[in-house]
């Protein structure tokens, strides 16, 4: 617990006013515990972007100062160098709690909804709406095959519409052959016995990854099992991939080949309601967009 570690190192409340960014990282290392140094930035780090304020000043529950020198955008910022995320070696398997996962969705909403308490709500059963097309629109382009499982929150059907998805909005580029279907930039389904450690050291990719073993998600950043989704909530799992990218500050690769780009970037502008970069807005994208539109639409 926080309270714990900061009460170990004999850190009161006045002494976490006066803690870098730096100190919160040799207190609390490693990316599993990037939501715990961010809230507690937000608590103690300078107001308004103002770096010359006198830290602290005010009430330390305060949640409002801006974690990162990058400028804070709706959107994953789409930067020309691409950005990496240092990971521990070997893998940790980190479970997260059910608060930290709601963290990650709060953080969320907070850069899309604003003060709106419901974004969160009202973006799930956007998704729902978004898979429900994405059925039909499936089997209209035969990518999906029929019988697909009637119950939305049936693992079965997460499966099928997130293995379907790279096919119906795919990249202008191939995938890293490594990687075989490209699917498997968004869900690797474990099969029985595989380690899910060993089949990230060996992916080719270090982007945000679903794994399901037929009882539970977990989602994975790099090498590193980063939290735990239960069955119930595998249907959501594709929106806390999308928070984390959000979160944590990650970009799409620049490289389309590297991901599904444009999946990810429909879902974002579909679901999210957070438009695109004008430089991602592709003419395959464009054309992408407008069958789907039109398919939607009738």
């Amino acid at each position: 617990r926080v309270t714990d570690i900061l009460k170990a190192a004999n850190i009161d409340e006045e002494v976490l006013k006066t803690l870098s960014q730096e100190d919160l990282k040799d207190l609390f290392p490693g990316p599993e515990n990037f939501l715990k140094r961010k809230k507690l930035w937000d608590m103690i780090g300078p107001k308004d972007g103002d770096p010359d304020q006198d830290r602290g000043s005010g009430n330390v529950s305060a949640t409002c100062a801006v974690l990162t020198s990058q400028p804070q955008t709706s959107t994953p910022v789409h930067e020309i160098t691409a950005k990496t995320v240092k990971l521990p070696d070997p893998p940790e398997y980190v479970v997260y709690t059910d608060s930290e996962l709601d963290m990650a969705m709060d953080e969320l909403r907070r850069i899309l909804g604003g003060t709106n308490p419901k974004y969160i709500d009202e973006t799930k059963k956007k998704w729902e709406n978004f898979c429900a097309n994405v059925q039909f629109y499936g089997v209209w382009k035969k990518v999906l095959k029929p019988p697909i499982p009637l119950n939305m929150h049936d693992a079965d059907f997460t499966i099928a519409i997130l293995t379907g998805l790279p096919s119906l909005f795919p990249s202008p580029t191939s995938p890293p052959k490594r990687l075989g279907n490209p699917s498997e930039a968004l869900l690797h389904v474990l099969q029985a016995r595989e380690d899910p450690s060993l089949y990230l050291e060996k992916r080719p990719l270090t982007s945000p990854v679903l794994l399901f073993d037929g009882k539970v998600c977990i989602l994975a950043v790099g090498n590193v099992l980063v939290s735990t989704i239960p069955k119930e909530e595998f249907f959501d799992g594709m929106l806390i991939l999308m928070a984390y990218y959000y979160t944590m500050h990650l970009t799409y690769p620049k490289c389309v080949g590297h991901i599904p780009k444009m999946c990810l970037s429909v879902i974002q502008t579909e679901v999210l309601c957070d438009a695109i970069h004008d430089r991602d807005a592709t003419g395959a994208c464009k054309r992408a967009m407008a069958e789907w539109k039109s398919f939607t639409e009738k």
